[in-house]
This record gives structure tokens, C-alpha cells and sequence, in this order.
């Protein structure tokens, strides 16, 4: 059985199910499982500073206990600086949150590129290279909410 297919609204820098007509299209689950690893708030490792000042480590009370943990700490950088290092952790987290789909054998290895697309506007590239030798890319933008 196939997941709810979910894709990525770049107008609107989220993701979204995709409809079949009047009911949720099914389908594509690499693509499902890569957006929720990466626009899911993984929660703030005890080191992380976070962006807000208010403490909340965020995260999904389903990770209490777990070893591995959903979604990324991308949501950490919302308000850092349009820099090389920025980039840096950015690429940094996405190769975290999508380790488990290497680890669980769903996928051989990824490529991974960030970049600032524009002031405001970080953009990530993931190819996802399947065991059967196939590739699957996909583009994503964000508008940032960095401090210029």
C-alpha cells in the first residue's frame, strides 16, 4: 500500500498531499519521506541555540525514546546570517535527517547541494540514488528568514 503522495508547494515554500481529482493521490513515497525528514522540526540537540531565545527544543513527542529521531534541524537557522557557514550546517542537517533512508537501505546514497538562489532564498538539491541504480531529484527552495 502506498503513502499519501505529499509534494513540494515551492509558491508557497511548503509541502502539501497532492490530489487525484477528489480524493488524496497515493504514491511516490521516496519523495514523501524525504519532505518530512527534512521540513519536519527534528528537536534541538542540548548544544543548539535556539533562534527564538525561547528554549523550546521542538521536535515530535513520537521520537521520546527513539534512537533515531524525525525530521531535521534546518528550523535552527531560520534567522542565522546569508553565510558560507550557514550553508554549511544547512547541508549539514539535510544529510542528517536523511541518513535514515541509507541506514534503513531505502536508498544507496544521496548528493546533496545548497546555495544561496537569491537574497532570502536558500535552495537545496537532493538526488537520491536508489538500490536498483535509479535516480530520483528534487529541487526545494525556502524563503529565509535570515538576517541579511
Amino acid at each position: 500500500m502506498s503513502d499519501t503522495q505529499t509534494i513540494w508547494d515551492s509558491a508557497n515554500s511548503r509541502g502539501d498531499w497532492k490530489m487525484a481529482g477528489p480524493v488524496l493521490a497515493t504514491g511516490d513515497d521516496l519523495q514523501t519521506a524525504i519532505l518530512i525528514s527534512l521540513f519536519t522540526d527534528r528537536m534541538a540537540e542540548p548544544d543548539d541555540v535556539i533562534p527564538d531565545g525561547s528554549g523550546d527544543p521542538r521536535g515530535w513527542w513520537g521520537d521520546a525514546g527513539e534512537s533515531v529521531p524525525i525530521g531535521s534541524r534546518l528550523w535552527l537557522l531560520s534567522r542565522a546570517k546569508q553565510t558560507q557557514e550557514t550553508l554549511q550546517k544547512a547541508y549539514d542537517y539535510i544529510v542528517e535527517a536523511l541518513q535514515w533512508l541509507i541506514d534503513d537501505g531505502v536508498v544507496a546514497k544521496f548528493d546533496v547541494r545548497v546555495e544561496w538562489t537569491r537574497a532570502s532564498m536558500l535552495g537545496a538539491q537532493v538526488v537520491a540514488y536508489k538500490q536498483d541504480g535509479s535516480t530520483s531529484a528534487t529541487a526545494y527552495t525556502w524563503a529565509w528568514q535570515g538576517i541579511n
